[in-house]
């Protein structure tokens, strides 16, 4: 059984364990809590935490999560006592002198770090604040200063901010765990950035990702895993097209649960990928559950709850619940709801799950075809301002006005307003990228629109400071020419391109109609080149030509189609 006790008025959780004794504790902090504009403070703090504790014999370690920091151990009751004190003394008396050098050493992990394939979902679903922040770069890292610092460990780093927990026959002698008091800080509100669901928004990678947001539940859990073993039957062993099949059950902040999951697939393969991915929950949906996978699934849930150290298993999880003021259950209470859960109740659950829905299709892939709602990737408004064409494209358009910033470009608009921004992306240079709340991404280049670089003032001064960016300069090859324009990473996607719907719907328009005429053209010129050895010559000259024309005019329709179906 899990013990609930108290130590120097830490909430402190404990339970026995047959393996080696482990420790943790956690604090109720973690990206989820950070703005875009000051993301990596947290994980900052982790780091300068742990660095006087330098080299040691016993493994340890620290995780800066979405909604919780924790710093764990495993070893003797002597190594568990002398680290959990070292960094609550390190807390204390955080080495701030060594800010740059962490700052330096943090820019590093991320940049061998790979982006796991489902990160854009939380993007997508959340925007740019709250639990969508972890699917950014620690771009907040470069504007830390030692007050912030301690403004941060004053609020989150306290002992009523906190929960102990030992896998162990008891609390180890001689800890001490010396927080400043404080206020226990709960979960941070959710946000949404989609109007409707299920959703779907194209994707760049090689695989399908799909998650959804749930009630908590043990037909839910049950669901997730059936989920898996149906995905792994239909796209691996029976179609051959995923190598890799898998889904996850996490609880979310505020208490819901998060259902993700990812098949991946190779190039030639994505379309196939996609329509069988949409097809295992669709099966799912209308309640064609296979009995023996929910079985079996129970079995295996009820197999790990009821295993020797189970419980010392759970307490990470179980204290950040604690920390989350989440309800907690025992073993033995999760076991029982396992045993009830039918197939009914899980073809209920994938129901509600399926509703919730966003999937992630890839490379570009739509998926209304299968009952999802494209999700928003441009905007509703335009602001009112100074307008500077692009010096690329007649087509493209950036207006910068008192209360933001938009992009036109055809008929799509990208719109950021400055008290809805949740980072500026500064360079010396003078390029800047809005990002808005709602992870709408507007980039503004003076190199690339005329005039423009006397609107770049007004931008930030428009920008609270405290969402500024300040980005290191770019090597001059990295400054976007005209002739080379890109477009920003984020949820900006069509609105960003040179080009606009209207002029793909107005070429297929022109040419659709003119393609049979210089088709039979070209037929007639052939005939006669063939019956009227007189004009041969003239004959294959206009065949050559004829065919030629139809030839670009194929090109033309099929750019103009790809257009409109990446929109």
């Amino acid at each position: 059984m899990i013990r609930h006790l108290e130590v120097d008025g830490v909430p402190t959780v404990l339970t026995a364990t047959s393996g080696p004794m482990h420790a943790g504790l956690s604090f109720r902090v973690g990206r989820a809590d950070e703005t875009l504009a000051r993301s990596g403070i947290t994980h900052l703090i982790e780091h300068l935490a742990l660095y006087p504790l330098g080299l040691a014999d016993y493994h340890y370690n620290g995780v800066t999560g979405s909604i919780s920091t924790s710093f764990h151990i495993q070893g003797s009751e002597s190594d568990i006592t002398g680290f959990l004190t070292r960094v609550c003394d390190s807390l204390n008396g955080l080495p701030v002198q060594r800010m740059a050098v962490e700052k330096e050493i943090l820019r590093t992990e991320a940049a061998g770090r790979k982006s796991g394939v489902t990160e854009p979902l939380a993007r997508w679903r959340y925007g740019a604040r709250d639990y969508g922040v972890s699917s950014y770069p620690e771009w907040g890292n470069s504007a830390l200063v030692p007050d912030d610092l301690v403004a941060w460990l004053a609020k989150y780093f306290t002992r009523d901010n906190a929960v102990l927990w030992i896998a162990g026959d008891d609390v180890p002698a001689g800890l001490s765990l010396r927080l400043p008091s404080g206020v226990r800080q709960p979960p941070p509100a959710v946000s949404s950035a989609l109007p409707v669901t299920p959703a779907y928004f194209p994707g760049s990678s090689r695989a399908v990702a799909w998650d959804t947001v749930v009630a908590p539940s043990a037909p839910a859990r049950v669901f997730a895993a059936v989920l898996e073993r149906e995905m792994f039957r239909s796209l691996r062993q029976e179609g051959g097209l995923s190598y890799t099949v898998q889904t996850d059950y996490d609880l979310r902040g505020d208490g819901m649960a998060v259902i993700t999951a990812v098949a991946d697939g190779l190039p030639d393969k994505l379309d196939a990928v996609l329509g069988g991915f949409v097809d295992v929950l669709a099966t799912m949906k209308v309640g064609r559950i296979d009995d023996d996978d929910v079985k079996a699934v129970v079995a295996k849930g009820i197999e790990a709850l009821s295993a020797s150290d189970a419980q010392a298993a759970r307490l990470p999880a179980y204290a950040i619940s604690l920390l989350a003021s989440r309800p907690q259950q025992t073993n033995e209470q999760l076991v029982e709801e396992l045993r009830k859960v039918t197939t009914d109740d899980v073809t209920q659950a994938a129901a509600e799950a399926l509703q919730g829905g966003l999937l992630m299709t890839p490379d570009h892939l739509r998926a209304d075809w299968a009952g999802f709602v494209e999700a928003p990737s441009t905007s509703d408004t335009v602001v009112t301002g100074t307008s500077y064409r692009s010096l690329g494209s007649e087509n493209v358009t950036v207006i910068v006005g008192a209360n933001g910033a938009s992009l036109l470009a055809g008929d799509d608009k990208i719109t950021v307003h400055y008290d809805e921004c949740a980072a500026l992306l500064a360079w010396p240079d003078g390029g800047r990228v809005l990002i808005g709340n709602d992870a709408i991404s507007l980039r503004v280049e003076p190199t690339l629109y005329g005039g423009l670089g006397a609107a770049v003032p007004w931008i930030d001064s428009g920008v609270p400071a405290d969402r500024r960016v300040e980005l290191p300069a770019r090597d001059p090859e990295e400054i976007p020419s005209p002739k080379a324009a890109s477009a920003p990473e984020g949820k900006l996607s069509a609105a960003s391109v040179q080009g606009g719907r209207g002029r793909a719907i107005f070429q297929l328009v022109v040419l659709w109609p003119m393609l049979p005429i210089f088709g039979g053209l070209a037929l007639l010129f052939t005939i006669a080149s063939l019956v009227e050895p007189k004009d041969r010559g003239v004959n294959i000259g206009f065949m050559i030509f004829s065919y030629a024309v139809v030839a670009l005019m194929i090109v033309g329709i099929v750019r103009a189609t790809r257009r409109l179906r990446a929109r």
